[in-house]
């Protein structure tokens, strides 16, 4: 598996902003077309951005236990999505798709695809 550094389009970042932590997913998720927070351990996380690097997408992955305030965002992602198992969390084109379930549902029914290319993350 590949991914691009932080400076170019995709990769792995660490989150080094301040303020209110949903605020800080907002902006984060906006930034790029396909966002990611994960657990660079947990196999959910793994399988989920296998899934869009297989697709020929590359997501900018939010490593969580690899920030000093991810269990801060972590907080706030179960706040956000309303439940206590949240991780991985994904965002196409700034909006909350959900956890893997949510995403295996839209790649299964067809809907992924079009979310991805209206996101501007696949052109073919």
């Amino acid at each position: 598996m590949h991914y691009q550094t932080a400076a170019s389009w995709g990769g792995y970042v660490t989150a080094v902003v301040v303020g209110d932590p949903l605020e800080r997913i907002e902006r984060m998720a906006s930034e790029n077309a396909v966002v990611i927070f994960s657990i660079s351990t947990c196999c959910m996380c793994h399988a989920i951005k296998r899934l869009f690097c297989g697709m020929g997408v590359n997501p900018t992955v939010y490593e969580l236990d690899e920030d000093p305030r991810g269990k801060e965002l972590e907080r706030a992602l179960m706040r956000l999505l309303g439940c206590s198992s949240v991780l991985p969390v994904v965002f196409i084109g700034g909006k909350l798709i959900g956890t893997m379930d949510r995403v295996m549902a839209c790649h299964i029914n067809g809907t992924l695809v079009p979310l991805l290319k209206e996101a501007g993350a696949l052109w073919l």
